[in-house]
C-alpha cells in the first residue's frame, strides 16, 4: 500500500466532510470522488439521519458517477473515504465500475471502537472491500488519521472520553 501526499490531501477532505456529517446529526463519514487527472469530481457526506438510512457518501458518489461519467472515466477514478466501505457501498462501487478506493480507517477499526464503547452490533456483517468486490484496488487504513477518526466517532455516538 502506497499512500501519496495527494491521497492524504483528499483523505483529509474526507475527514472534514465526516466532521460536517456529525455536526449535522449524521454519522461521521465523508467521501470524495477524484478523476484520473486529480480533479475533484464530486463529494458527499453521510446523510443517514437527515436524508434516508442508505445515504452513505460512497453510494451517493457511485450513483453520481454512473449518471455523469463514462465507463472509462469511472474505472480511472479514485474514491477517497474516511471509513472503509460497508458491504452495501462496496457492491455499489463495483456495480458502478469505479476504480481504486483509498480509506482512512478500516471497517475492522470501526468495529473495534464500537465494541470498546459497548455499542450495538451493526445490522450488516462488516466485510472488507476485497471480500465483497475482490477486483477493486483498495488502500488503507492510514494510521496517521486513526486517532482523529476515533475521536470523531466517539463524539458522534456520545461516548464519554476516558482521557
Amino acid at each position: 500500500m502506497t499512500i501519496s501526499e495527494q491521497d492524504l490531501h483528499h483523505l483529509r477532505r474526507c475527514v472534514a466532510l465526516a466532521e460536517e456529517a456529525v455536526a449535522a446529526g449524521d454519522q461521521g463519514f465523508g467521501s470524495v470522488l477524484v478523476g484520473a487527472d486529480g480533479t475533484v469530481l464530486a463529494e458527499d457526506r453521510n446523510r443517514i439521519h437527515s436524508r434516508e438510512p442508505t445515504w452513505h457518501p460512497e453510494i451517493a458518489l457511485a450513483r453520481w458517477a454512473a449518471e455523469h461519467l463514462g465507463e472509462q472515466e469511472r474505472a480511472a477514478a479514485t474514491l477517497y473515504t474516511s471509513g472503509e466501505h460497508c458491504p452495501m457501498c462496496s457492491a455499489a462501487h463495483a456495480w458502478a465500475g469505479l476504480g481504486r478506493i483509498v480509506y482512512a480507517s478500516s471497517a475492522a477499526q470501526f468495529g473495534q471502537w464500537c465494541q470498546e464503547w459497548g455499542l450495538p452490533a451493526s445490522p450488516v456483517t462488516p466485510l472488507s472491500i476485497q471480500q465483497v468486490a475482490p477486483s477493486i484496488e483498495a488502500d488503507g487504513p492510514v494510521p496517521e488519521l486513526a486517532a482523529q477518526l476515533r475521536e470523531l466517532h466517539r463524539r458522534c455516538f456520545g461516548v464519554e472520553s476516558k482521557d
